[in-house]
């Protein structure tokens, strides 16, 4: 088959994968058995997107704000995605490249270091770029390029007259990356959360009344077709 007859084919897709906590909480389990089974999920919708055609897909992992959560739940996110850098982000065989955006700093050194391993062991890939947002803030990002941009115009390698959007798009986490064409949200929710700010300027919303963990393949084929149902104009008429 043809990768443009694939039905995700060329598409940027961003993910805000919500209701972890509350799809353990009506078990009657703790949140953190919701993280674990939100995380079994990214894998198999990170691998379904490359077999699909997409171009690449955005995961919201953690964001800036959730450091505020109860502590024992940020240990169990963090003890988990520690465990998936170490285990299961190997997508060798899936010939896809992977992305860590986000600020690495208050990570531990050891994942810091097995983020840049896997995103340089991908780097030559050509198919799908899968990108793990983790520790990210979409305003956090906007205010990071800010001084990336300042920093040039006080070396004096930049005018500030020549800060346009093309710029500040090339100083963002996502640099050389397409602009999500929808962001998908499932749990209910209708809000961005902070999430890709600046690259959701015309992307289209989707939203989906199934918690995270219960989200399935059948569900981004729905969302991809209501995707294609949309009219997007741009500004235009």
């Amino acid at each position: 088959m043809q990768n443009e007859t694939l039905p995700g084919s060329g598409l940027s897709i961003g993910i805000i994968m919500d209701g972890n906590g509350r799809w353990a909480k009506k078990r009657g389990l703790p949140r953190t058995m919701g993280h674990k089974k939100g995380a079994e999920v990214f894998m198999d919708i990170g691998r379904y997107c490359s077999d699909i055609g997409v171009e690449s897909v955005f995961f919201y992992a953690f964001s800036t704000e959730n450091w505020i959560r109860p502590a024992d739940e940020v240990s169990g996110i963090m003890r988990l995605f520690g465990e998936y850098l170490i285990k299961a982000f190997d997508y060798k065989k899936d010939n896809i490249r992977l992305k860590f955006l986000g600020d690495r700093s208050r990570l531990p050194a050891e994942y810091q270091a097995r983020m840049q391993e896997l995103e340089e062991g991908s780097a030559d890939r050509t198919g799908m770029t899968l990108n793990i947002c983790m520790n990210y803030g979409g305003r956090d990002e906007i205010a990071h390029a800010a001084r990336t941009l300042a920093a040039k115009v006080q070396a004096g390698e930049l005018r500030p007259e020549e800060i346009d959007v093309e710029r500040m798009s090339g100083a963002m986490y996502t640099a050389g990356q397409k602009d999500p064409d929808f962001i998908l949200r499932p749990s209910g929710e209708k809000r961005l959360s902070n999430f890709m700010l600046w690259q959701a300027a015309y992307s289209e919303l989707i939203e989906l009344d199934k918690l995270w963990p219960d989200f399935t393949r059948a569900d981004l084929d729905a969302a991809i077709a209501e995707f294609n149902r949309r009219s997007r104009r741009f500004g235009g008429v």
